[in-house]
């Protein structure tokens, strides 16, 4: 799979609430990670921060990990809030300690870096019984939204990718665009 970025000259586009929202509102996004303020949170393939914002007031500190530095040149435009980190790095080189982290997330970027070295790389930074929260556009949805579906993975891919990582699945399911998953890295 021929991996991609967003495009940062349309930046703009990721702070559209109505839009992203549609495919994982902050209330699911609370649901699956169930954050507390004792917790060290990678969003991965943060951008400009939109989940980030809906993360750090809940946790003790959220790392917005991106590729693009012009990304997080947006999110400081915006505004970085107390408690967030801007980390740029590549998901399959994190600039993080083995278990260091708590949790991690992914809203719809899990195509842009996902593939077996990223997840190692991911499980090593997660302490053990960590959880990565990872929503994405699925290559068996519809079409209607996100990038072309070649360059997406379908849930079983995905699934796959998580548990030859180390994490066990506690829940995964197809949606009519997407597909969630929450995994929890092996003690």
């Amino acid at each position: 799979m021929g991996f991609h970025t967003f495009d940062s000259d349309r930046a703009d586009k990721l702070e559209d609430a109505a839009t992203r929202y549609r495919y994982c509102s902050r209330e699911e996004l609370h649901a699956l990670l169930a954050p507390d303020p004792g917790m060290r949170v990678a969003d991965l393939g943060s951008g400009t921060g939109f989940y980030t914002d809906d993360l750090a007031p809940h946790v003790g500190t959220a790392y917005a990990v991106d590729v693009q530095a012009e990304m997080h040149d947006r999110y400081r435009e915006k505004g970085v809030p107390d408690g967030v980190e801007l980390v740029e790095a590549d998901a399959a080189d994190l600039p993080f300690g083995d278990g260091e982290l708590d949790a991690a997330v992914s809203t719809m970027t899990f195509h842009e870096f996902a593939d077996p070295e990223a997840m190692a790389e991911v499980a090593r930074v997660l302490r053990p019984g960590g959880r990565l929260v990872t929503v994405d556009w699925d290559r068996a949805g519809a079409g209607e939204a996100g990038p072309p579906r070649e360059e997406t993975y379908a849930l079983g891919d995905a699934v796959a990718l998580q548990t030859d990582a180390g994490f066990a699945i506690e829940r995964a399911a197809s949606r009519p665009e997407t597909f969630v998953c929450v995994a929890r890295l092996d003690d």
